[in-house]
C-alpha cells in the first residue's frame, strides 16, 4: 500500500488572513491539472484532504472520486501576521516543537498530536488499500517523519512545490 500525500496548489495568500481561509489562487489551477494529468497518482484510491479551502479546492481538481474532507489533517495553525522570514520561522518551529515559534502559532507538537494519529487511523481503515491526502507541507513533513522513524526532512520541506507529491510505502 501507498501513502500519497499531495500539499496543496498555490493559495491566494492575503495579508492579515490566517492561512487556513486561504483559497486556491485560480491561476494556478493549471498546475494542479499537471499533476492529475502525470501519472503519479493512484488510479484508485481512498481520498481524504484538510478541511482549509485550498486543500479542499485542490483535491476536487485533482479527482472525481469522492474525496472525505478530515479537519485533523489541517495545516500547522498559525496566524494571520506577516512573517517576513518565514521558512526560518517554521525551522525555529522544528527546532523547538514545544514552543510557538511566532506569536499566534501553534506549538508543532501540537500539530504533530492532531495530524499524526488522524493519519494513522485513515491508514487502519484503509489497510491494504492506497491512499491520498491532500494537504499540507509542514504537516506532510512531520507525518513523513513519524511513519518512517526519520527526523523530520527540512531540506524537502523547503523544496516543496505548489502543488507538491511525497509517498510513503506502508
Amino acid at each position: 500500500m501507498t501513502l500519497y500525500l499531495v500539499r496543496h496548489g498555490r493559495p491566494a495568500m492575503v495579508p492579515g488572513v490566517p492561512a487556513a481561509e486561504w483559497e486556491l489562487d485560480p491561476a494556478t489551477y493549471d498546475d494542479v491539472w499537471a499533476l492529475r494529468s502525470s501519472g503519479r497518482l493512484p488510479r484508485r484510491a481512498a481520498w481524504f484532504c484538510s478541511a482549509e479551502p485550498k486543500a479542499m479546492q485542490t483535491a476536487q481538481l485533482l479527482t472525481d472520486a469522492e474525496v472525505g474532507v478530515l479537519p485533523d489533517l489541517g495545516e500547522h495553525v498559525r496566524s494571520g501576521e506577516w512573517i517576513d522570514d518565514f521558512a526560518g520561522t517554521v525551522r525555529r518551529a522544528f527546532a523547538r516543537p514545544g514552543e510557538p515559534a511566532a506569536d499566534g502559532w501553534e506549538p508543532l507538537d501540537a500539530c504533530r498530536a492532531r495530524v499524526v494519529p488522524a493519519v494513522r487511523r485513515v491508514l487502519e481503515v484503509h489497510g491494504g488499500e492506497d491512499v491520498v491526502l491532500v494537504g499540507h507541507g509542514t504537516a506532510w513533513t512531520l507525518v513523513v517523519a513519524d511513519l518512517t522513524g526519520e527526523p523530520p526532512d527540512l531540506e524537502r520541506w523547503s523544496a516543496l512545490a505548489m502543488p507538491d507529491l511525497m509517498t510513503v510505502e506502508t
